[in-house]
């Protein structure tokens, strides 16, 4: 009869373990396109955003360049630590499921005094003024999860390590995309200092002409003063693309935690083209690729059995309590066996009462978080798509564009050719050469910046569907 009662003792908060307070997450709603509403993309297959960006950029300088951020970046290292934060947290929530366990270990001795009564009591039963106690103990306390509290913490805990990790990947991401970015701006960047190094010899050239003119009459000495301005508009060029280039290297060297120094590079940006196609998948894919996306949901997870846990907080607590050891009020009879044995058992439920208003409050407060996250998780996902969206139409208008500067590249230096065998025979003047060369040379700087920005698109089209973290 007796081990049945403590077997219907041990089943109650069991069975009550199983009404969880709280409900269970479910997805938010979120309207998704079924497809990209561009030209540009192309869902057939797989989205690029599932290549390792050691596949996706295969160029050995860029890719050490980006390696070697991965490893290094500072951002980035800051997120893996709070991963490890969560990570403790989650160990911390787990044991709490389990019962606390304490080993005590105690000598006392007490003298009363001859007059009171403990003293008296001494002397009269145990023969002695004073009192000895010796006890060895293990204690046992365990907090019963019949509302499915522990468990709830347990689940945020959880959801949030995960979120960590989600919003490491995605800090990951954007670092890799801040190099490859960096790096094509740095081969524009050269290739546009090549180009104003040409252009400062082609003026040096039109220049010399003009002076031999000058001396044979042909032209005064405002059209020299004109072309040596010119001359050093271009030459100015120079020491800006350095400056600037300087700084984009130390800008990269920084993305990898390393001090400013030069980045070698054997390469030019012609060397890189954009794919014909680059499949982006369906809409729906950036729900499980996108970390940012991913992070975000994760925190409505988390959310969400925060509710619940604040929810069961207004309810009782089953408490269990159990302790057991050897005492004894001599030191010869310590480990006398079974006469020093002892053990206690209680259980008792608590219900908050003055308590309750405060504990109502934080379960509200729980619920406006949770709706604060749904609206930051929707957010994310129609910032992603219209990224990607922004990405792919960025790729098409820029093919249309270096088509057509092509063309008037090669147009303007159809023109400088015949300007300057015009001008060199007398029949065009001087203001015609040198519009000419300002117009080939600004064009030719616009072509490499339109195929940086080609460049620039794609990372950027890898980057929102989420590639870059694997």
């Amino acid at each position: 009869m007796k081990l049945n009662k403590y077997i219907y003792l041990l089943a109650v908060p069991l069975a009550l373990s199983a009404c969880k307070t709280g409900k269970n997450y479910v997805r938010p709603q979120t309207a998704l396109p079924g497809q990209f509403s561009t030209s540009a993309a192309a869902a057939s297959g797989k989205s690029i955003a599932n290549i390792a960006y050691k596949d996706f950029f295969t160029e050995p300088a860029l890719r050490q360049l980006i390696d070697s951020a991965v490893l290094r970046n500072f951002d980035l290292a800051f997120a893996i630590k709070n991963i490890e934060s969560a990570r403790l947290s989650l160990k911390q929530a787990n044991a709490s499921l389990f019962p606390d366990l304490n080993l005590q270990v105690n000598a006392a001795t007490n003298r009363s005094s001859d007059n009171s009564i403990n003293g008296m009591s001494a002397a009269m039963f145990a023969g002695s003024k004073h009192i000895e106690d010796y006890n060895v103990s293990l204690g046992l306390s365990w907090e019963a999860d019949i509302w499915g509290k522990i468990g709830r913490q347990k689940e945020a805990a959880r959801n949030t390590y995960l979120q960590t990790e989600a919003a490491a990947r995605a800090v990951q991401t954007q670092v890799v995309a801040n190099v490859a970015q960096g790096f094509f701006n740095l081969l524009m960047l050269d290739a546009q200092l090549e180009i104003a190094h040409h252009n400062v010899i082609l003026n040096d050239s039109t220049l010399m002409v003009i002076r031999l003119q000058k001396e044979a009459g042909q032209v005064n000495s405002l059209a020299v003063q004109q072309a040596e301005a010119q001359r050093l508009s271009a030459a100015l060029l120079v020491p800006q693309l350095e400056q600037t280039i300087a700084i984009q290297e130390n800008a990269l060297r920084t993305l990898a935690g390393a001090l400013p120094s030069k980045i070698e590079r054997k390469v030019s940006l012609t060397a890189f083209t954009v794919p014909e196609h680059l499949t982006t998948g369906i809409p729906a894919d950036i729900l499980a690729i996108r970390p940012d996306v991913k992070a975000a949901e994760l925190a409505v997870m988390a959310a969400n059995a925060r509710v619940g846990a604040t929810q069961a907080n207004m309810y009782p607590s089953l408490n269990i309590t159990a302790s057991g050891g050897i005492n004894a009020f001599k030191a010869s009879n310590w480990f006398n066996i079974p006469g020093s044995l002892f053990g206690t058992v209680a259980g008792g439920l608590t219900q908050p009462i003055f308590q309750r208003r405060q504990l109502k409050t934080q379960f509200e407060i729980a619920k406006v978080e949770k709706e604060k996250s749904v609206i930051e998780f929707k957010r994310s996902v129609v910032n992603a798509v219209t990224e990607v969206t922004d990405a792919l139409v960025k790729l098409e208008k820029l093919k249309k564009q270096r088509e057509l500067e092509e063309s008037r590249v090669q147009t303007l230096k159809q023109a400088i050719k015949n300007a300057d065998m015009l001008f060199k025979n007398g029949m065009a003047n001087y203001l015609e050469i040198i519009t000419a060369q300002s117009n080939v040379l600004q064009s030719e700087l616009n072509l490499m910046d339109i195929e940086r920005q080609q460049l620039s698109a794609m990372v950027d089209l890898y980057r929102s569907l989420g590639g870059g973290w694997n």
